[in-house]
């Protein structure tokens, strides 16, 4: 008599499926030569803006657009109005060209056909939505660490004060680096929505990494003396927060408000990518 070998075959679990996927994207993100050229952009332009906002004067002296290294980390106080542009000219341009990022790494996998391949063999769209936000917010957070290390050094060549609450700076760039965890989750929600036309998700991005539609509601609410803390629900309204006068309340909004968002994009994302074509 012969002992019959039951054999069970069973679904890897959630936690397995996401390292799997992960694990391609990261292989993906390391071995193009996008990242590192996007992570080199991310370097270059502060320390650009810093050279070359020094400017000579008629007297011979100089005139600078900021006045210490961090302002071009982060702005002095939380601003929904820029009043100017070394108000805007900060940590937060990352948001903008790194939306151009996400959408020229996500529109490779509908054009590479690895879209088509993955979701024959691993039909969860959710499972495809978090490993892809998780990958991109990756990738934006190293970019605003060479950010910051690019803007610090330009600051510092550019000979700018370095006098700063190191508690606040520190709260501003940690905040900045969670806001891409929500940034990274509503570039993916574009990108998989906006999958058959990728100029119009590409300029999607950049628009709302400008912050744009927040600058204009909170021009708005000004003109009406309303209370503009209602925009720190939003990922730009969350974003100004971190300034150089933050403290730790400010980072619990970037937290919430990043985590939040992230979890709304992707539920969403998964809802509409089930009920459509993916390829």
């Amino acid at each position: 008599m012969t002992n019959a070998r039951e054999i069970r075959f069973e679904s890897p679990t959630f936690s397995r499926r996401i390292k799997g996927m992960l694990g391609v994207d990261f292989y993906r993100l390391f071995h193009t030569p996008l990242f590192y050229i996007f992570l080199a952009i991310a370097a270059i332009i502060p320390a650009m803006v810093s050279a070359m906002t020094v400017m000579p004067t008629p007297d011979g002296g100089d005139s600078a657009l900021y006045s210490g290294v961090w302002q071009i980390i982060a702005a002095s106080k939380s601003l929904y109005v820029i009043e100017s542009i070394a108000d805007y000219a900060n940590m937060n341009m990352v948001f903008i060209f790194g939306g151009i990022m996400v959408s020229i790494f996500i529109g490779h996998d509908y054009k590479s056909g690895y879209v088509k391949q993955l979701f024959t063999t691993h039909a969860k769209k959710q499972d495809y939505m978090i490993a892809k936000t998780l990958a991109c917010a990756f990738a934006m957070a190293c970019m605003c660490i060479t950010y910051l290390i690019g803007g610090t050094v330009g600051g510092l060549l550019a000979g700018y004060e370095t006098d700063v609450n190191v508690g606040s700076l520190i709260i501003a760039i940690l905040g900045k680096i969670i806001m891409s965890l929500g940034w990274a989750s509503l570039y993916t929600f574009l990108n998989v929505i906006f999958r058959k036309y990728f100029g119009i998700s590409i300029t999607l991005s950049f628009f709302f990494g400008t912050g744009i539609l927040i600058i204009g509601a909170a021009a708005v609410v000004e003109s009406l003396s309303l209370p503009a803390s209602f925009l720190n629900m939003f990922l730009y309204g969350a974003s100004v927060n971190a300034n150089l006068s933050s403290n730790i309340g400010a980072l619990m909004i970037c937290i919430v408000v990043s985590v939040a968002w992230a979890v709304f994009y992707n539920a969403l994302g998964t809802k509409i990518l089930s009920k459509s074509d993916v390829y």
